[in-house]
């Protein structure tokens, strides 16, 4: 048996629904680049699925990132916040993020820059999701800021698309902005390149 029938045979076999929706997300993006059906495919697999759990990674002190899998066209990462916290303030370098809620419950609160760029950051809404509700948002909508809601523990699944490895933070109070170099907390168990049908 050769390498690609191994791969294809291994495949066939683990079809995780996690596996099953990185899937369904590689066909959906090739087929709309803007992610007309990303919102539907994150919620159903956030109701209905656990599969995620090995991905969530709580460290005391700050949220982590967990890889999930990354292509040319998305970057898909589980995103553990402990009570307490949150992401800074930031964009997404002109690309689209979804979010679903896997468990808990998670706020978002919109910020925008004042016209010119200067002075304090203008506080907009904040939005809540519950568990299996999935959010968008883009550098046309607004900054924001993610936390679990309440101060509480939280569980989300991200999807980056395109992906990107820098993105602007800013001070709410003063309006400054600095890039922060993201980096992952956990690649281990990543689908990356694990399955021939994901390649």
């Amino acid at each position: 048996m050769t390498v690609k029938q191994v791969e294809k045979k291994m495949s066939e076999e683990i079809k995780t629904p996690l596996v099953e929706l990185c899937q369904a997300l590689d066909h959906a993006l090739e087929m709309d680049p803007r992610g007309g059906a990303v919102p539907g495919l994150l919620e159903a697999y956030a109701r209905d699925h656990s599969d995620w759990e090995p991905f969530q990674n709580f460290v005391e002190g700050r949220y982590t990132r967990s890889l999930v899998r990354r292509t040319e066209s998305y970057e898909l990462l589980v995103l553990s916040w402990g009570a307490g916290e949150e992401s800074p303030v930031h964009n997404h370098m002109g690309q689209r993020c979804w979010m679903a809620v896997l468990d808990g419950e998670m706020e978002e609160v919109h910020f925008s820059r004042k016209e010119g760029g200067s002075g304090p950051l203008i506080q907009g809404p904040t939005k809540r999701f519950m568990e299996g509700n999935a959010a968008f948002i883009n550098d046309d909508i607004a900054l924001h800021l993610v936390r679990g809601a309440e101060g509480k523990a939280a569980v989300s699944l991200h999807l980056y698309s395109k992906p990107y490895d820098i993105c602007l933070i800013y001070d709410p109070e003063t309006g400054a902005e600095s890039a922060r170099v993201l980096k992952y907390d956990r690649t281990d168990g990543a689908l990356e390149g694990a399955l021939g049908a994901l390649s």
